[in-house]
């Protein structure tokens, strides 16, 4: 038996299982790749929050990535939680030096609006980690964070996107799933624009949202799909994982990993 696509996430723990590594492993066994994983903080985190995090060392990180890619290899990587200015400048050399598809999703808050990401981090994001980026996946407060640019409805997205691909990623999907109308995200690599639509759903369970949607790009990518068709597909995944996103806790509930398999 051969083995199945390979993609690996470099990310930060969630005890509450929603979002973070555990996010991204669900989606890669739901779609059909190997997920691996490089573990770069953990966090105390349930449906009401983030109650505290902790970094790991960059050599740890280090020593994960090596062991992962040296022997195993690597179809696609996607990456999340880089919480310190060493981690993503770690975590970048690393990445110049594979060769394969990228996803970054650049973290800077999680859904409970707890910062994962340090001040001092944001100019090495710019400048190091989006030039690596296949696709870098940015909400729009992840937007304003590193460019600066406010967007208050769906007219101001190709603005947001150009600000992003500014900083060196091959193609940017700007997420403007905060915007009040439909969930709708522009693709883009600054020559050709898709757009990407869906119904807002009535459901308030929706942690691990771009996690989710990063870890199913990386898995598109990873099966050989161009980066419009694999954007789109995870994209039509992750709404179906809000639809059935469900209670968990007090708070904010998951997305549904698994939604294909309760049919």
């Amino acid at each position: 038996m051969s083995a199945p696509p390979l993609v690996l996430t470099v990310a930060g723990s969630d005890s509450g299982g929603g979002a973070g590594i555990q996010a991204d492993l669900k989606t890669m066994l739901a779609l059909g790749v190997h997920g691996m994983s490089v573990l770069t903080a953990v966090t105390a985190q349930n449906s009401q929050g983030v109650q505290g995090a902790w970094e790991l060392p960059a050599d740890a990180v280090r020593a994960q990535y090596r062991a992962v890619v040296d022997d195993i290899g690597v179809d696609a990587v996607k990456t999340g939680m880089l919480s310190s200015a060493e981690l993503v400048e770690t975590v970048a050399g690393l990445l110049a030096a594979t060769d394969a598809p990228v996803v970054v999703d650049p973290v800077g808050v999680s859904k409970h609006g707890d910062p994962l990401l340090a001040a001092s981090a944001l100019d090495c994001v710019r400048e190091l980690l989006l030039p690596t980026a296949t696709v870098a996946t940015p909400n729009l407060d992840e937007v304003a964070q590193l460019t600066g640019v406010q967007v208050e409805k769906e007219a101001d997205l190709p603005r947001a996107a150009e600000a992003v691909l500014a900083h060196g990623p091959a193609w940017v999907l700007i997420k403007g799933g905060h915007l009040a109308g439909d969930a709708v995200d522009l693709l883009t690599d600054g020559s050709e624009e898709h757009w990407l639509r869906a119904p807002r759903l009535d459901n308030r369970h929706t942690h691990g949202t771009g996690c989710t949607l990063a870890s199913a790009i990386a898995a598109q990518l990873a099966r050989g799909l161009a980066v419009p068709e694999a954007v789109a597909a995870a994209k039509e995944y992750v709404t179906g994982a809000i639809r059935a996103g469900f209670a968990l806790g007090s708070g904010i509930g998951p997305v549904d990993h698994g939604w294909r398999f309760r049919g």
